[in-house]
């Protein structure tokens, strides 16, 4: 599709053309705060078969789906005996600061109780939902938009656009035909009540919109750029933002579940090293794709023509000792018969780096590198073991670092001085501590894996 077939796909607002943009929208404001979307728009535009096809397409991701409805006010018996000239579709008929006080617990890690609302006696049921912290928060209802506070709490703005004809169309078959309402009644509402409303609170929200989707859920094109640049922010961390050449792995349960085992200090050694190999494996096959490759074209069994790529031929590895040598086994399961080298860097003084013994084969200089070390802490050794490749005559942009953990201290010490290398980790952690190691960590990762620890 070329691109005026997405810009007619999202009707982006606020200096057109967003979604191409880098900074389109709010990244989250840490990796471990939900990622907030808020959708908009009137009534029976789409906005709850938006929210469902976000929510079916991230299924790899912990996904919490909020309506405002549920933060309606409970109405006395006096205002229920008027209850037809009581107008839901106003600013005042949600209580604003509940949501806002349950969205800020979700954002920093905390359970929220969220009402149950009933739409039949126009009162909240006891007990109240309860909902835990997730990845993503996805906020929906007509006034998402409409309050600053909330607002300035969304990562991802959305306002659902639908043809007045086709939403009174949809509220009719909804309330009269699906619910039993009178259709005079459901017709005389949104005469008095949800029409105006919409155009003095609603529509005029549209403008704070980061992505404004005509044509609602059924709008397939943008729902599908949509989730694609969730799916970016999501797994970019904010130092990804200042090195492009450092690349995290897209996180799934499976590879948060299995970095809560290696993690955990009660994990057996049979575990640990079961499920490190295991990353270590998904970790070194995500490094082999930043290799160049050539196309090529072959035939299949069944007499066709298979147009792929073959990858460059010419690489080795070099295991930082003793832990680098965890990932060579994963490396040699993917690259039948490749070299594999060996540097051995041990601590001078207080700080400093000094290296101990080096065997890497005699063409190093003109192969791509995989350089091996599961856990990069301050970045001292990593600096020594570049390097010595490039003394060696290795091209800078021909080096690719993999390691399943990084700190954002070794992060900052390496790719400063290398931008050209590229760093492939499966996720970066928060710091270092005071004896310099890697905050939460895994603990000396090769006395774990090879089971000379106490």
């Amino acid at each position: 599709m070329n691109n005026s077939g997405k810009e007619k796909a999202l009707n982006l607002n606020t200096n057109d053309k967003l979604y191409l943009q880098s900074n389109a929208f709010k990244a989250p404001p840490s990796p471990k705060q939900p990622f907030f979307i808020g959708v908009a728009g009137g009534t029976a535009s789409g906005k709850t078969t938006v929210c469902n096809l976000i929510n079916s397409q991230l299924h790899d991701q912990r996904i919490v789906l909020i309506n405002q409805d549920s933060f309606y006010h409970s109405l006395s018996d006096e205002i229920l005996q008027k209850v037809n000239d009581y107008n839901f579709d106003h600013p005042d008929a949600f209580d604003i600061e509940l949501m806002l006080s349950s969205m800020e617990k979700l954002k920093h890690g905390q359970t929220a109780s969220i009402p149950n609302y009933n739409i039949n006696t126009r009162k909240r049921i006891e007990p109240p939902r309860q909902v835990h912290p997730a990845d993503i928060v996805v906020l929906e209802g007509i006034l998402v938009l409409h309050d600053s506070r909330v607002r300035d709490l969304l990562n991802m703005k959305i306002f659902v656009d639908e043809d007045s004809d086709i939403r009174l169309t949809r509220r009719i078959q909804r309330l009269a035909i699906e619910h039993g309402r009178n259709i005079q009644n459901v017709l005389d509402q949104y005469c008095r009540f949800v029409k105006p409303s919409f155009e003095d609170f609603v529509l005029p929200t549209k403008k704070f919109a980061d992505i404004i989707i005509p044509g609602g859920g059924d709008n397939d094109v943008a729902i599908d750029l949509i989730i694609q640049n969730i799916r970016t922010k999501l797994g970019q961390h904010d130092l990804c933002k200042i090195y492009p050449n450092i690349f995290v792995i897209f996180s799934t349960f499976q590879i948060k579940g299995m970095h809560t085992l290696i993690r955990d200090v009660g994990t057996t050694k049979h575990d640990f090293v079961f499920y490190s190999d295991r990353l270590i494996r998904l970790v070194v096959e995500h490094g082999l794709g930043h290799l160049p490759f050539t196309e090529k074209q072959v035939t299949t069994p069944t007499g066709s023509v298979y147009s792929g790529v073959i990858f460059c031929s010419r690489l080795c590895g070099v295991s930082v000792i003793r832990s680098g040598e965890s990932m060579e086994n994963a490396l040699r399961a993917c690259c039948k018969g490749i070299k594999i080298g060996k540097i051995l860097i041990l601590g001078q003084g207080t700080d400093g780096r000094q290296l101990i013994y080096e065997k890497l084969p005699s063409d190093i200089a003109s192969r791509h590198v995989l350089l091996l070390d599961p856990v990069l802490a301050t970045g001292s050794s990593a600096v020594k073991a570049i390097s010595l490749l490039l003394k060696k005559g290795v091209l800078e942009s021909n080096i690719i670092f993999l390691n399943l953990i990084a700190a954002p201290q070794g992060i900052n010490a390496v790719c400063e001085r290398f931008p050209m290398m590229k760093l492939v980790t499966s996720e970066i952690d928060a710091t270092l501590n005071e004896s310099s190691r890697v905050i939460p960590g895994l603990g000396e990762f090769g006395d774990r894996y090879f089971a000379t620890d106490d």
